[in-house]
């Protein structure tokens, strides 16, 4: 039983190696340093990661093919870091919201000029003002290519809110008055 080690008797008697100095490479000796550039006329502190990258960024600028491949891995870098350091999309299904509201596009249908406010009506409107539809949209409706023909009902209720019906052009068949 030669070269063992007695139960509760460690193997190194002088205890474990002191910590050594931390691991400082010769690089981060050197970016720590801060050189002053001249840049446009002005001078500037910078340290060697920060000069160094505005080198790349010149040599790119007149067109060096290596610059130019290590500002793109520089951007792609940074896209990762924004992207890591973005919230989260909200988990779960989205809810929706709107109200329902029929007059919410009278103020655009008035702009556009497919209604008219009614010239006839007086009273007052319990929504502002009475519109009527403009003579060309109801003959765009009306004449619409693969409609189904239009009911008495149907007829009545465009005459009813269109502006000047007289001069609204039927099919064969469709006004039946």
């Amino acid at each position: 039983m030669s070269g063992r080690f007695r139960k509760g008797q460690s193997g190194n008697p002088a205890g474990r190696p002191k910590k050594r100095r931390p691991h400082v490479s010769a690089f981060d000796i050197i970016f720590d340093r801060t050189l002053t550039v001249q840049q446009n006329g002005v001078e500037r502190e910078l340290n060697v990661d920060d000069a160094l990258e505005l080198q790349t960024y010149q040599a790119a600028l007149k067109g060096s093919k290596m610059a130019v491949r290590a500002v793109l891995k520089m951007i792609e870098k940074r896209e990762a870091a924004l992207a890591k350091a973005a919230p989260a999309p909200p988990q779960g299904p989205m809810k929706w919201h709107w109200e329902a509201d029929p007059r919410n596009a009278d103020e655009a249908m008035l702009l556009l000029g497919i209604t008219l406010p009614d010239p006839n009506w007086t009273q007052e409107c319990e929504y502002g003002v009475r519109m009527k539809l403009a003579n060309w949209a109801a003959q765009a409706g009306i004449s619409r290519p693969g409609r189904s023909k239009l009911s008495l009902k149907e007829i009545e209720g465009v005459k009813r809110n269109t502006l000047d019906p007289a001069s609204l052009k039927w099919s064969r068949g469709a006004e039946r008055e």
